[in-house]
């Protein structure tokens, strides 16, 4: 029915502009606009309603007008919020990590558990319900002064049954992620995969804020990708969209953990890069010290950096001429390898569309490994002011 759709319209951008207030903190009218994709006209009518409801003030704050103009500040906007905090957990295949901060995304503490999270989901959804409880407590923050709890799962959430793809997490088939952390807490648990955690984590907070489209890759343990179309965030139909690291990458390549063969992922982990060094430089060789000696400027590591960076610009490169993104972010453990990230450009430069390449700019990401558990705050924080509006 119209009459519906427009208010499920109308219902969905309220709570897109308070997610972008709830995580960027006092904003002007313009900011949020440039935020949300949505029109200024727009926006100023989404504003009034929230003032009007008092969901949102109007600080004595004022801004800095838009690409240095003259004219006067603007007035800023704000969430009249509640107290309280909200806690992030992010599950990855080797750790989890948790961390508790207030509405404006400070963080209280955090803890860092390294741990095989893939063979057992309930053991690792026990530990990490045990962390956030140690973690609240070091920040002085009541498990009753919890609002929300975003959790960051290293797999694709199904968006109808909210559980993990078993294929690529055999250990927590049947497990609903949020459902399960929910009952260990007895709080409200919202739940997204590592990817798009980290895309909304630098859109939000770090390399991408203020872009509109834009593709965030992490390779690290495994490799995904998270997408930020008109400034929000797209899970596809069934929640699958930015799964690159299992597009076929080379054939009759090596068996990934998914069942197909010769995926991105089994070409540019972290695991298959290190097999190949360790020959020239010892089985201790780690990724801090891959790191190291690509700062160092060794050469087989180059090499090797070089010749998957361009494995990931290649497919990548489909991604970018068909979405045309205007930021590339390159984030995960070895985002921060200058060596990869120059080589994903030339890849981007060699196979995208010549015009499709020209508009994006790549980059490394700001939070590196630390991205989702940021993204995870964020998700938290966003729902607790859709749940306020």
């Amino acid at each position: 029915m119209p009459g519906r759709s427009l208010a499920q319209l109308r219902g969905s951008n309220l709570r897109a502009v308070t997610a972008l207030l709830a995580s960027g903190g006092p904003q002007s009218r313009a900011d949020l606009a440039r935020g949300s994709g949505l029109s200024r006209t727009t926006v100023s009518s989404l504003v009034s309603e929230l003032l009007e409801s008092g969901l949102v003030v109007e600080t004595s704050e004022r801004g800095t007008p838009h690409k240095g103009g003259s004219g006067r500040p603007p007035l800023l906007v704000a969430l009249a919020l509640r107290p309280g905090g909200v806690a992030g957990v992010d599950i990855g295949h080797g750790h989890v990590r948790v961390a508790v901060s207030d509405r404006a995304a400070r963080i209280r503490a955090e803890v860092d558990v390294v741990t095989d999270a893939d063979p057992q989901g309930s053991t690792t959804l026990d530990l990490a319900a045990d962390l956030v409880r140690q973690v609240a407590a070091e920040a002085g923050t009541p498990m009753s002064e919890l609002l929300v709890v975003g959790l960051c799962v290293p797999g694709p959430i199904h968006r109808r049954s909210a559980r993990v793809d078993h294929a690529v997490l055999p250990g927590w088939h049947e497990l609903a992620p949020a459902d399960e952390l929910a009952q260990r807490l007895g709080l409200p648990v919202v739940v997204d995969n590592d990817a798009n955690l980290g895309a909304m984590a630098e859109h939000q907070h770090g390399a991408a804020r203020g872009e509109t489209d834009v593709l965030y890759v992490k390779l690290a343990s495994g490799v995904g990708a998270g997408l930020i179309l008109g400034g929000r965030l797209h899970h596809g139909v069934a929640g699958l969209a930015g799964e690159v690291g299992h597009v076929l990458a080379r054939e009759h390549g090596d068996v990934c953990r998914c069942g197909s063969r010769g995926c991105l992922e089994t070409e540019v982990s972290t695991s298959r890069l290190l097999d190949l060094l360790r020959p020239v430089y010892g089985v201790g060789l780690d990724l801090p010290g891959l790191l190291a000696l690509d700062a160092r400027g060794e050469t087989a590591v180059r090499r090797v950096l070089t010749d998957a960076g361009q494995t990931v610009g290649r497919v990548l490169a489909g991604v970018c001429t068909t979405l045309n993104p205007g930021m590339l972010v390159v984030g995960g453990s070895l985002g921060a390898s200058p060596t990869l990230v120059e080589s994903i450009r030339a890849g981007v430069d060699r196979y995208a569309h010549p015009e499709a390449a020209a508009s994006v700019t790549v980059v490394s990401g700001r939070f590196g490994g630390r991205a989702e558990v940021m993204g995870a705050l964020a998700l938290a924080i966003g729902r607790a002011a859709e749940v306020a509006a």
